[in-house]
């Protein structure tokens, strides 16, 4: 196969960072170049493509549709190029350099103390790098290569994953003391019924799995108040504003009990999530990624049932 133009993997790389910024300068700087030289970069990609890639005007600056549409391709060929370093990086020895994992924020905080111990142990030599964000936006950075692996609560779209699940974590029912659901030892799914529970905003998984049991049970979400986080529920529940669902690890130790709020165990049809570790099929890093679920499931607390 023959090629009539050598294009430069530093332009492209220029390109993508200004069809993230929109801006010559921020391009220029977040790509730790001067603007000239990212320009000139640019200009010389659009000569040996033979196409506008940019409209340039005062102040604003935006890709054409050929240039979106490139720089969108450029961010898969410059992903490939990563992993083809990291693939003769980890063949020398699969087991150091870093391994940027995504978590989203309902577990991060509770799953993680239990865990990263056991990470440092089996892999001393391993630089672990967490990134903390929403289910959306870890299966975006996934995708682009930005992240080589994730810690999500399933089912997800898409086959371009592997998946290992790793656990199932059940859901309690946090109440105020003074609820009347607070004097029963355990509660059924059918106690939800008619009830009104406090969620997460949207984008949150946890705010999925909720709205999943409240359709099961005939109960309901309060829609005059959306929490941001974990956190938030729990001292709105404490408030007696009212109840809401917690899952097993953000109500147990390290994590101290709340003042004026009772958990409760459900006796039937116990409401759960999965959690699984997944990165992507063409990555090179599929076998250190069994290696590390194989770390993770000795680890867990035993409230928890490893899969």
């Amino acid at each position: 196969m023959c090629y009539n133009c050598s294009v430069n993997l530093r332009a492209l790389l220029y390109l993508v960072k200004l069809a993230e910024l929109q801006h010559f300068s921020k391009a220029a700087e977040a790509c730790f170049v001067s603007q000239p030289t990212l320009s000139t970069q640019i200009m010389k990609l659009e000569e040996e493509l033979g196409v506008q890639l940019v409209e340039r005007a005062p102040r604003k600056v935006k890709l054409t549709p050929v240039g979106q549409d490139i720089a969108d391709r450029a961010r898969h060929v410059l992903r490939d190029i990563d992993q083809i370093r990291a693939a003769a990086r980890r063949s020398r020895d699969p087991e150091t350099g870093s391994l940027r994992l995504g978590i989203f924020p309902t577990l991060a905080p509770y799953l993680l103390p239990h865990v990263v111990p056991a990470i440092r142990a089996r892999f001393p030599e391993l630089k672990l790098q967490l990134a903390e964000e929403k289910t959306e936006d870890i299966l975006q950075l996934l995708d682009s290569g930005a992240l080589d692996a994730a810690l999500l609560a399933l089912p997800l779209d898409g086959d371009a994953l592997e998946v290992e699940a790793l656990f199932e974590e059940p859901f309690l029912l946090a109440v105020p003391s003074q609820h009347p659901l607070a004097t029963q030892e355990q509660v059924s799914i059918g106690d939800l019924e008619g009830q009104e529970l406090l969620l997460l905003e949207d984008g949150h998984c946890l705010r999925d799995h909720a709205l999943e049991v409240c359709a099961l049970a005939g109960a309901r979400e309060r829609v005059d108040f959306h929490a941001t986080s974990m956190e938030t529920l729990r001292q709105m529940v404490a408030a007696n504003v009212g109840i809401t669902l917690m899952p097993q690890l953000a109500v147990q130790p390290p994590i101290p009990a709340t003042a004026n709020m009772q958990l409760r165990s459900f006796a039937d049809s116990e409401p759960s999530r999965t959690i699984a570790l997944v990165w992507r099929k063409s990555s090179p890093l599929g076998a250190l990624m069994r290696e590390f679920a194989a770390c993770l499931k000795p680890a867990l607390p035993d409230s928890l049932r490893r899969l």
